[in-house]
């Protein structure tokens, strides 16, 4: 755990690029977004990061929300990417409305792909994963309950797991849909779908991947 030097509202300073420029590409995957807030520090750090990373980066949340309005930046980098927007973050990241994106999901993410060369999981019911060249795939484990708060932190934290494991961008986004789906719905099983929260997808994640063959 490395502490981070904060900004007066308690976000993390653009300083940190200056600390860790020359450290980043010595991770196997990074994941940027979850908890980290819009202050225009984060934005920063967002940008410089996906700007000097030749590592794969997940891209969820606020550092979704940080290139809104801003997507040029993804033209231009280096890294393999997966983006894990919900429809409302889909809808800002390609400037329309969540109705828009929901009225035609499949091309949305065809739309995404392209734009910002990326690997894109559109997240809701029958999330959809994608990238350029293949059909896209509808996951078909989850349920109702997982639409609660934490439950995209711990799909992007699933993914960037995958990578850093060492399977390909597209490998680990399908394979971490299919997961964090199946230990959800593991984990109505066990209670039901209007109690599960996020830490029980977490808790749930041994029977998933025993689901799989894993030891």
């Amino acid at each position: 755990v490395h502490v981070a030097e904060e900004t007066k509202t308690g976000s993390i300073s653009a300083r940190l690029i200056d600390e860790w420029k020359d450290k980043i590409n010595n991770f196997d995957a990074i994941l940027i977004g979850p908890g980290m807030s819009q202050h225009p520090d984060t934005k920063v750090i967002v940008e410089q990061l996906l700007m000097l990373s030749t590592k794969p980066v997940v891209l969820d949340a606020d550092g979704l929300n940080c290139l809104a309005g801003a997507t040029e930046i993804l033209g231009n980098i280096k890294c393999p990417l997966v983006i894990t927007p919900h429809p409302g973050e889909m809808a800002r990241l390609l400037e329309c409305t969540p109705g828009t994106i929901q009225s035609d999901r499949q091309s949305a993410v065809m739309l995404a792909a392209k734009k910002f060369n990326a690997v894109v999981i559109l997240k809701g019911a029958g999330t959809l994963v994608y990238k350029k060249g293949v059909t896209p795939q509808i996951n078909m484990t989850g349920n109702p309950g997982m639409a609660s708060a934490g439950m995209g932190d711990v799909l992007s934290g699933i993914i960037a797991g995958l990578v850093a494991q060492g399977l390909s961008v597209w490998d680990s986004a399908r394979l971490g849909v299919f997961i964090h789906g199946t230990a959800g719905d593991y984990s109505a099983w066990r209670t039901c779908q209007q109690t599960v929260v996020a830490s029980d997808v977490i808790q749930a994640l041994p029977e998933a991947f025993r689901l799989l063959g894993a030891k």
